[in-house]
């Protein structure tokens, strides 16, 4: 339910973009991922709070868009005041609100639904009308899942299994398999998912559920109708949802690599994962972002550094001052060699050189 086919229509991106003006001069919004990009395990992101306010002090507005359906925009807002970014809850959107929205348009006002989840979602429920139970044994239309924390009881896995098991309709926030903490990275509500489909499995044919989260349109598009961005840029520090969520909206994307995306992704990524621009922290909102160019001899230079693929492996020649600028010219060398697929070239040696 999660991929997203590369839409055959489209430009296959072959190399980062340049921005001759820093991000925030260039787009009228920021959509912000928030686990792995503004904060981890409760933490400030390095580089984040003043990133966003000279964001906001420059004119950009800021919308968090996270695939997190645990807390309510309230409580998210009030967080990202206590972290020094002052938020609005109108500013924080959620896959609870997107999945929330595919439920209240498929079933009539009033509909009990079992939900399996954190206060985030219960309230995005009530918010469309719909009156969220515990038990299969409620008598629910529908079953829904999303992020209940690192302390929801397996029990409630255990009610979803039975109320699929029964043929209800099932919704997901999202199917991220993993999130990220303070500690490291942890299960994400799609192991959750996981664990229901495994135990459902018997059935014939399989459920599924209909997931609104990044990338699916269900969240592009409640993201769009709650901010009324015109010239948005996606920020997230994953591939699978928020840069290829960028790419299913047509729409430009930051990728920082302050989460869960480490450069040899970055470089092996396929194209409807290929963001538009790199950085490493929320600093590169405020830098113009150089582009990579085609070398005389070969290959792809920025900054001083040149980029290749020779003899099955990814090779970097210079000695440039942006370690960035040596990265944006190895994700031109991979991916024009990739086309339409996934980079096959060893990349240690030249992630060696840049001390990556």
């Amino acid at each position: 339910m999660t991929d997203s086919p590369t839409d055959p229509h489209r430009p296959i991106r072959t190399r980062p973009r340049g921005c001759g003006r820093p991000p925030a001069e260039e787009y009228d919004t920021a959509l912000l991922d928030l686990d792995g990009v503004v904060y981890a395990g409760g933490e400030a992101v390095v580089h984040a709070v003043e990133s966003l306010r000279e964001a906001r002090g420059a004119g950009m507005r800021l919308a968090y868009v996270t695939n997190n359906a645990a807390r309510t925009p309230r409580t998210v807002a009030e967080h990202l005041t206590r972290l020094g970014v002052p938020a609005e809850p109108e500013e924080v959107v959620t896959s609870a609100q997107a999945v929330a929205r595919m439920i209240a348009e498929a079933l009539p006002a009033g509909s009990r639904v079992l939900c399996v989840g954190g206060e985030g979602l219960v309230v995005a429920l009530r918010e469309r009308g719909l009156e969220p139970v515990e038990s299969a044994d409620d008598a629910p239309v529908a079953v829904v899942q999303g992020y209940g924390g690192p302390e929801m009881p397996w029990g409630r896995l255990a009610e979803a299994a039975i109320a699929v098991g029964r043929g209800l309709p099932w919704f997901a926030s999202n199917t991220d398999l993993t999130i990220p903490s303070g500690r490291g990275i942890a299960p994400g509500n799609g192991a959750a998912v996981e664990a229901v489909r495994i135990a459902t499995r018997w059935m014939r044919p399989a459920p599924e559920p209909r997931v609104a989260g990044k990338p699916l349109p269900p969240m592009h598009r409640e993201t769009i109708l709650r901010t009324g961005a015109e010239r948005p840029l996606v920020v997230g520090d994953r591939l699978d949802t928020d840069i290829e969520g960028a790419y299913a909206g047509g729409v430009d994307s930051l990728l920082v690599l302050t989460g869960v995306t480490d450069t040899a992704q970055l470089l092996a990524a396929r194209p409807e994962h290929r963001p538009t621009y790199v950085a490493a922290d929320l600093r590169g909102l405020h830098r113009p972002h150089p582009e990579p160019v085609a070398a005389p001899g070969g290959g792809y230079s920025c900054g001083g550094w040149t980029a290749s693929v020779r003899d099955g492996e990814l090779l970097l020649e210079g000695r440039g001052g942006d370690r960035l600028d040596g990265l944006r010219a190895l994700c031109a060398a991979a991916w024009t060699a990739a086309g339409e697929g996934v980079c096959r070239a060893g990349t240690d040696k030249a992630l060696a050189t840049l001390g990556l």
